[in-house]
Parts: structure tokens; C-alpha cells; sequence
């Protein structure tokens, strides 16, 4: 059982190495990275099965023992957040081939993007096995390194001048925590999570709160918590459709991820907790505020991204079962239903030739299934009965209220407020993208929007997609549907995934599991 453990990080690592010897062989690279990320999804579907009966797994990576050597640890939560991350990511992966092969590139595509996506992938998981804090740091950096490719790959100077926002505020989180690896080490002399659990307790409150800190501002800055956000809503939006879909399902849950681990591993019950609460409440509230304000479809779906990442912050910060039971359960819905909608804004941008709402019009008439994958999923962001975005909310504000003090039921009302403001500004998308009459320079079936522009006697728009008008490809839509579906399933599944959230949470607030499954024999 445990020989499953390191399998979703060797084999996209492997797959990465075939991939790029394959790259003047596209088709052979394209079929390699399917096929491994289909298998990753199918280990990590078996690895849930085996920690929900079994425990925790354990792998010490080349036979050293822990502490000394490296784990690999699979837990319930770490086994739910692979299985999410391989579905999108393979989901993805099918989306942006499909858009490679309509753009001509089918023959020709930029070699290195499969192999640097496969090690994003490996990343990811790497970070959501690690069982220590360096290994995590490793993780981070493997995946943050392929999103720097991935972000200006074939860029424009646009592109690469905002992608560099995005690298020097990943390299000063990392340098953020790097230095919180090297005080940890100095106060507790290891770096293995399950014996930090107990060295930490045992450290002065003050030494403690100042290593919960420069953890928590490392993973704040990864996760885009409020007022350390600033960042993903410039970087984000100017990236190919796939690259933003992924960044925006997976990157950010990564950081809450580490929060998650930080905040029930090492640091449970602390007095950071009401901090916490605050900055989910000003992480919902500035995240959305910004969504309303916005007139295109990626920046504003950019501010809703961080502005959901309260909701998660919200649960962690009520510090018990029920509210981290709902983190957990809106972190996996997020997932599905934020890369759901970066991909259908990147149909969107191919029908229109552009994101811009203000020159787009009609697409609901021109295109109703393009209609139908947005809607569903932007109502299910808003928290509209009876998906599964409204049972992750009623969880975390039943959660809230339980809790009883002023700044949970603060947070019950700001969680009230930002859910309407998510539906009006999704609402006001609808509107004017898809409801009202097309735009006049909206593309036909056989145009460009260089063409529309040229008839006008005017210059074509600077973001225009040249292929606008045309036929969305079978390849892009065929994933967007699938992800649209598999929101609804989460709905259908939201008592199975709640049970399992409320057992992840339950592991995680005990730490006995953990712990003991790294050292059967006790802690040394």
C-alpha cells in the first residue's frame, strides 16, 4: 500500500524527463502527459480509499528513517487534495491541447510546456505529501518554478512585465520561508512535522507566536490572504486561459493547504487565531469589492478568487471541527468550480475575441452551452441553493455561529454580504456578456475581430484573439463541460464529502494519527 505514496510526484517527474526528450514528437508528448496524469488520478482515488480505511501512510524516502531521512505522508486530507488537483489538472491539460491544436500549433506546439507542466504537477503533490517543513518548501519551489515558465511562455511584453509581479512576490515568499525553516530548526533542532508537533509545544509562548507568524506570512503570501494579495489579481488574467485555470484552482489552495497544516499540526489553538478571523473577513471583503469594480471577465473572476479564499480562512480561524470540516469541503468545491469558470472565460475570449465586457454581447443566443458552463458554476461561486457552494457556506456560517463570539458572528454577517456581492457581480457578467444584444463589433461565425475592426475603417483591438468567431473546439469545451458537471456532482456528494471533510478535520485537530503513523514506536 504504502509503494503508492510517492507515485504522483515520480511519475509526472519521469513523464516530465520522456516529455521533453519527446518534444519533436507532439503527439507522442501529448499522449504520455494524458496518460500519466490519468494514472496520478487514479493512485490518488486509491490512496483516499486506503487512508480512509487504514490510516495514515507512511513512505521514508531511499530507506532513511525519520527524522533524519524524508517522509512522504498520506492522509485523508493530503489523499482529498490529490485527487482534486490530478482531476483539474488533467482536465486542463485536455483543454489546453485542444486549444494548441485549433491554433495551428498541433504540429509545432512550444516544447517545453508539457514537461513543465507535468512538474508543476509534481509540485502540487509534493506539497500536499511532504512531512516535513523543507520538503513542503521544496514542493513550493517546484511548482512555483514551472508556474514562472508557464506564466510567460510565448508571451507578449505584457505579459512577461506582470509575470515578473507575480516572480519577485513568490521569491520573497520563499525567502520568507526559508528563514522560518532556519528559526524552527534553531528553536526545535528538526524539521519533521509530526516531531515539530511536540517540540513546539514545549517553547516559550513567544517564541512560538514569532515561528507562527513568519510561517503563517510565508503561506499568507503563497495563499493571496489580504493585504498580501495585491499581486494575484495584475499577474493572473494575463496568462493563456489553461495557465490562469490552473494557478487560480490550484496554486492559492496550496498555501491554505500549509495554513490548514500549520494551524492543526503545529500551532493548534494559538492566539493567532482571532488574527485569523480578521484578515478572512477583510481577505472576503476587499476581494470583492474589487470583483464589482472590474470590466473584464478574468480580472474580475481574479478578485473573486481571492476574496473566496476568506471563506477558507474563516474555518481554519474558527479553530474546530465544524469550521475546519467546511474549509476543507468549500477548499475542494473552490478548486473545481474556479478553474470551471477561468476555462469557460477562455471559450469566452475565443467566441468574442476579447474579455472586455463592455465590446461583447448575445453569447447565451450565439452559443447557449458556452452559456451554460458559465452559469452554472458562477452560481454556484454566489452560493445559490442547492449547490454546493451554498452547503460549504451554510457549513461555515453554522460554524460561525456556533462559535458565538463577536468576531465569528462579524464574520457571519461579512460572509452574508460578500455572497451577494459574488452573485451581483457575477449577475452583471451575465448581463452584459451573454444576455443583453451582441456588441456590434461581435464577430460571426467566419470573422476575426482583426476583420470586424478593418470593415469599421478602424485598428484592430490590442487583445484581440485572431481566432475569434470561429467554432469552439470539441477539445476546449469537452473539459469545460466535464468540470460544469462535476460541480453539479459535488452537490449530489455533498453528504459522502462532508462526512470525509469532518473525518480529515477530526485527524487533523487530534494529531494523534499523524504523529503516530510517522513514529509507530514514539517520538524521539
Amino acid at each position: 500500500m504504502t509503494a503508492l505514496v510517492p507515485m504522483p510526484v515520480i511519475m509526472p517527474l519521469l513523464a516530465a524527463a520522456l516529455a521533453l526528450l519527446l518534444g519533436r514528437r507532439p503527439r507522442l508528448q501529448r499522449a504520455v502527459s494524458v496518460a500519466v496524469l490519468g494514472a496520478v488520478l487514479a493512485v490518488a482515488a486509491a490512496l483516499l480509499v486506503l487512508t480512509s480505511r487504514h490510516g495514515p501512510l507512511v513512505v521514508e524516502v531511499g530507506g532513511w528513517a525519520a527524522p533524519l531521512g524524508i517522509v512522504l505522508v498520506a492522509d485523508r486530507l493530503a489523499a482529498l487534495m490529490l485527487v482534486v488537483s490530478a482531476t483539474v489538472t488533467l482536465a486542463v491539460l485536455v483543454y489546453s491541447i485542444g486549444q494548441g491544436m485549433a491554433d495551428g500549433e498541433e504540429e509545432a506546439p512550444l516544447s517545453v510546456y508539457h514537461p513543465t507542466y507535468l512538474i508543476l504537477a509534481a509540485g502540487v503533490a509534493n506539497a500536499f505529501l511532504a512531512g516535513d517543513l523543507f520538503n513542503l518548501y521544496v514542493g513550493f519551489e517546484i511548482l512555483l518554478v514551472a508556474s514562472y515558465v508557464l506564466l510567460t511562455l510565448g508571451g507578449t511584453e505584457t505579459r512577461v512585465l506582470l509575470g515578473t509581479t507575480y516572480v519577485v512576490v513568490s521569491l520573497l515568499s520563499s525567502l520568507v520561508f526559508l528563514t522560518g525553516l532556519g528559526l524552527v530548526y534553531a528553536a526545535t533542532g528538526t524539521l519533521n512535522l509530526a516531531q515539530l508537533a511536540g517540540r513546539l509545544d514545549a517553547l516559550p509562548e513567544n517564541v512560538r507566536l514569532i515561528l507562527q507568524a513568519v510561517l503563517l506570512l510565508a503561506f499568507g503570501i503563497k495563499a493571496a490572504v489580504f493585504p498580501l494579495s495585491a499581486w494575484l489579481p495584475d499577474s493572473y488574467p494575463t496568462a493563456p486561459a489553461p495557465v490562469t485555470a490552473v494557478f487560480a484552482g490550484l496554486l492559492t489552495k496550496v498555501g491554505v493547504y500549509a495554513i490548514i497544516r500549520a494551524e492543526t499540526l503545529l500551532f493548534p489553538g494559538g492566539p493567532v487565531t482571532g488574527l485569523l478571523l480578521v484578515l478572512a473577513l477583510l481577505t472576503m471583503l476587499v476581494g470583492i469589492l474589487g470583483a464589482v469594480a472590474q470590466s473584464r471577465i478574468k480580472r474580475l473572476l481574479s478578485f473573486t478568487l481571492v476574496s473566496h479564499i476568506g471563506f477558507m480562512l474563516f474555518g481554519i480561524g474558527l479553530a474546530g471541527p465544524p469550521g475546519l470540516s467546511a474549509a476543507i469541503f468549500y477548499a475542494v468545491h473552490h478548486i473545481v468550480i474556479q478553474t470551471t469558470l477561468f476555462l469557460a472565460a477562455g471559450l469566452v475570449e475565443r467566441r468574442g475575441g476579447t474579455t472586455d465586457m463592455d465590446r461583447l454581447g448575445g453569447l447565451a443566443r450565439i452559443s447557449p452551452l458556452l452559456g451554460v458552463v458559465f452559469l452554472v458554476p458562477a452560481l454556484n461561486l454566489a452560493g445559490i441553493p442547492p449547490f454546493s457552494g451554498f452547503l460549504g457556506k451554510v457549513g461555515l456560517l453554522q460554524a460561525g455561529a456556533a462559535d458565538g463570539s463577536p468576531l465569528a458572528w462579524t464574520l457571519v454577517a461579512g460572509g452574508l454580504l460578500t455572497s451577494l456581492l459574488t452573485l451581483y457581480a457575477v449577475a452583471r457578467v451575465w448581463d452584459r456578456v451573454f444576455w443583453r444584444a451582441p456588441h456590434a463589433e461581435m464577430p460571426g461565425p467566419d470573422d476575426t475581430m482583426h476583420t470586424v475592426r478593418a470593415r469599421a475603417g478602424r485598428e484592430p483591438y490590442p487583445d484581440s484573439a485572431g481566432h475569434a468567431g470561429a467554432m469552439l473546439p470539441r477539445l476546449m469545451v469537452g473539459p469545460t463541460v466535464a468540470l460544469t458537471v462535476l460541480s453539479v456532482a459535488l452537490t449530489a456528494a455533498a453528504g459522502p464529502l462532508f462526512e470525509l471533510s469532518g473525518a480529515a478535520a477530526a485527524d487533523l485537530l487530534e494529531r494523534v494519527p499523524y504523529v503516530r503513523a510517522v513514529f509507530p514506536e514514539g517520538v524521539p
